[in-house]
C-alpha cells in the first residue's frame, strides 16, 4: 500500500480514522422466525444489492440471535420504520430474541415466506429468501432475495413510494443518533446534465 504524504493530501484535510459510516443509514427492523414466534432486531448495516432478480443485504453481528434464525430458516423480512416507531425500534436493537418475546411490540403478518415475519407499522415490509451468507470477521452478510414487498396507498405518490409520506427512521454512526429525512433538493440522472458535457 501507497503511503501518502503529507504534501499530497490537500489543505485543510484532517484524517476521519477508519471507523467510519456512509450517512445517513437507512434503520430497518429485520425480521425472523423463532419456532412459534416471530423476532425482529433492529439493522443500520442494510443495503439493495442487486437489480435482476432484486435483492437485498444486511450486516447483522454473529453473537446476535437473529443471524441462527436466518441461517435456520433461510429466509428474513426487512421492514421500513417511520420515525413513530424509534423507540420500539431501538428496543429491537437492545433486547434479544434469545430472552425477550418481541413478537408482542407490533401486529405481525406473514405473506408468501412463513418464516419471514413482518411488521404491519412499517410503512414497506419486504419478504426475502435467503441466497448467500458471506462469514466476515465480526459479521455475517446476508444477501436475500425480494420475494414480495408490500405498502399502502398512503405512502404513495403517483403510483411510487414517497419517502416524506413514508418518513423513514435514519441513523448515523458512530455518534448513535436517529434523524428524519429532510428537503429534497435534486433529481438523479437529470441534474448532472447541466453541466452540458456528452455522457
Amino acid at each position: 500500500m501507497k503511503k501518502i504524504s503529507k504534501d499530497e493530501i490537500p489543505i485543510g484535510k484532517i484524517s476521519a480514522g477508519t471507523n467510519v459510516f456512509i450517512y445517513p443509514m437507512p434503520v430497518v427492523l429485520v425480521g425472523a422466525q423463532a419456532g412459534d414466534k416471530a423476532n425482529f432486531m433492529a439493522v443500520g448495516w442494510v443495503s439493495r444489492m442487486n437489480l435482476s432478480p432484486p435483492m437485498m443485504a444486511i450486516g447483522i453481528h454473529k453473537s446476535h440471535f437473529t443471524t441462527e434464525l436466518i441461517k435456520k430458516n433461510g429466509t428474513f423480512s426487512i421492514n421500513i420504520p417511520g420515525a413513530e416507531l424509534l423507540v420500539k425500534t431501538d428496543y429491537c436493537g437492545l433486547a434479544s430474541g434469545a430472552d425477550i418475546d418481541k413478537s408482542k411490540l407490533f401486529q405481525v403478518f406473514y405473506g408468501a415466506l412463513d418464516t419471514a415475519p413482518m411488521v404491519n407499522e412499517c410503512p414497506l415490509c419486504m419478504e426475502c429468501k435467503l441466497v448467500n451468507a458471506l462469514e466476515l470477521p465480526t459479521q455475517i452478510l446476508f444477501i436475500g432475495e425480494i420475494v414480495a414487498s408490500y405498502t399502502e396507498e398512503g405512502y404513495l405518490s403517483g403510483g411510487k413510494l414517497d419517502i416524506k409520506k413514508m418518513n423513514p427512521l435514519l441513523l448515523t454512526m458512530p455518534d448513535n443518533s436517529y434523524w428524519s429525512v429532510g428537503a429534497m433538493i435534486g433529481k438523479a440522472w437529470s441534474d448532472g446534465r447541466k453541466l452540458n458535457r456528452p455522457i
